[in-house]
């Protein structure tokens, strides 16, 4: 790895340095965003929670009819696995962010529907990077959120797919930019809490019965089903919260005692402040701490 980003790419079946040309012009994922990826992370070359995001990747590719190939559970694997020996990332310190990017393909025609009565063969593409640390400042004084302008409908069938189509993100995060914070959180077209640009978002909260409850919003909400938001619904039980999954607004979100998001790549990260006012004491709370230890605990740490 270069001081000025990998050295190489894996695509359709080849490793390939990073600084040639790889995709045609004509590409649909380049033209019209058409195409779905996901994003994991490996740890001294062990790929965490690989059949998640494939399982996750065939279900957005296959809402978009984009075709994929037969085995592609294995093709990525070993894709992933060169990757990273390529890269110099798959020793017992390694510790990498991986992004698998699949397009419906090339075809050099005008136009939002791809063909027909020709099967495009999908442009599939791994690049990885290494994980560092993350700054002190977020693990000691947590994130800033602002809310989006942009809602999500929950009646839209895409928005619960990981597509390459991110402008609304893009604008989101220049939201947050904007305004001092690290990132910005979408709400429901009704004004219920969905996602931030990259991360699920839960908040600890105690319930009308007394019992401490780690929430976070449904999958109906807009939301993109997390494989880490999966793990920390389960690890909750244990660790002595109960889970809830459902309808929940900003100022519940405002009104927790703490708030973290979570994302396969990052983990879990404290969120402290909401449009500029303290969430609970203004820093990262104990449970927050615990599940992130908890998770490292699990599958590694940096």
């Amino acid at each position: 790895m270069t001081g000025d980003g990998p050295r190489f790419v894996w695509i359709d079946g080849s490793i390939r340095a990073a600084g040639e040309p790889h995709l045609t012009v004509f590409d649909r994922g380049f033209q019209l965003g058409d195409g779905v990826f996901e994003t994991l992370r490996a740890r001294a070359g062990r790929t965490i929670e690989l059949a998640e995001h494939v399982a996750r990747l065939r279900a957005s590719a296959s809402a978009l009819a984009i075709d994929l190939p037969d085995g592609v559970g294995a093709l990525l694997e070993t894709g992933i696995d060169e990757l990273l020996a390529a890269e110099g990332l798959d020793g017992a310190d390694g510790d990498a962010s991986i992004r698998i990017t699949v397009s419906r393909g090339s075809w050099a025609s005008r136009g939002l529907l791809p063909p027909s009565d020709l099967q495009l063969r999908p442009t599939i593409a791994i690049q990885a990077w290494p994980v560092l640390p993350p700054p002190a400042d977020h693990l000691e004084r947590g994130l800033s959120l602002v809310v989006s302008s942009i809602r999500r409908d929950p009646a839209n069938p895409v928005v619960t797919l990981k597509t390459t189509s991110r402008a609304d993100y893009v604008y989101a995060r220049l939201e947050a930019r904007r305004a001092g914070a690290e990132d910005a959180v979408f709400l429901t077209m009704s004004g219920h809490l969905s996602e931030s640009t990259t991360a699920n978002i839960f908040l600890v909260r105690r319930a009308a019965d007394g019992v401490e409850e780690l929430a976070t919003p449904a999958l109906d909400c807009a939301i993109l089903p997390g494989t880490t938001r999966s793990w920390l619904l389960r690890w909750a039980g244990g660790a002595g919260l109960r889970p809830f999954e459902g309808w929940l607004t900003r100022d519940e979100l405002a009104a927790a005692s703490e708030a973290f998001v979570c994302s396969s790549v990052a983990g879990v990260l404290p969120v402290t402040r909401l449009n500029g006012h303290a969430i609970g004491d203004g820093t990262p709370g104990p449970w927050t701490l615990r599940a992130r230890a908890d998770r490292d605990a699990v599958f590694g740490s940096r």
